[in-house]
């Protein structure tokens, strides 16, 4: 495979490759994705998405990698927007989350105009911490056993990035 990593919004046809990205084991491990997660609620997922979506992957030699959202809030939260992303436990560690990272924020700031994105992330995800720190983002608090994994509760950690 080469090394060239195309960053593009998501497609009908890339269901199955995001439908296997959510099912690696860290991806699992990592989100709220679930284990018996059908290709079919991936397609629904693929149709449903609104203007207010924003969904990219990352391809390599057309293979889908991983995927990232930036979903746009409405009403009074119209001038922000969560995000969420995992890529493929085999291409970890590539820049390539960086990547969907970066592409999400400059949607968010250079043509979407957003002021704050914000995020999740289990407390004990080292790296993406790292990552979303590396980018701008900033701890907003703790919750508690909020996320139930592995058959125990983990932390969640709020973080922003405001402009």
């Amino acid at each position: 495979m080469s090394s060239d990593v195309v960053i593009r919004p998501i497609r009908a046809e890339d269901a199955e490759g995001a439908y296997l990205v959510r099912l690696t084991p860290s991806v699992l491990e990592y989100t709220l994705a679930l284990p018996s997660l059908r290709l079919d609620q991936t397609q629904r997922f693929i149709e449903s998405l609104s203007p207010e979506d924003h969904v990219f992957v990352a391809a390599i030699d057309g293979q889908v990698v991983g995927m990232a959202g930036l979903h746009v809030g409405t009403r009074k939260l119209r001038h922000s927007a969560s995000i969420g992303m995992g890529v493929h436990d085999q291409f970890q560690g590539r820049g390539i989350g960086r990547k969907l990272l970066e592409t999400l924020l400059d949607l968010a700031d250079n043509y979407l105009g957003l002021v704050r994105v914000e995020l999740e992330v289990m407390a004990d995800n080292p790296g993406a911490i790292h990552l979303y720190e590396s980018v701008g983002f900033e701890h907003e608090g703790r919750k508690r056993k909020a996320i139930f994994r592995g058959g125990q509760y983990t932390d969640g950690l709020m973080m922003a990035r405001l402009r």
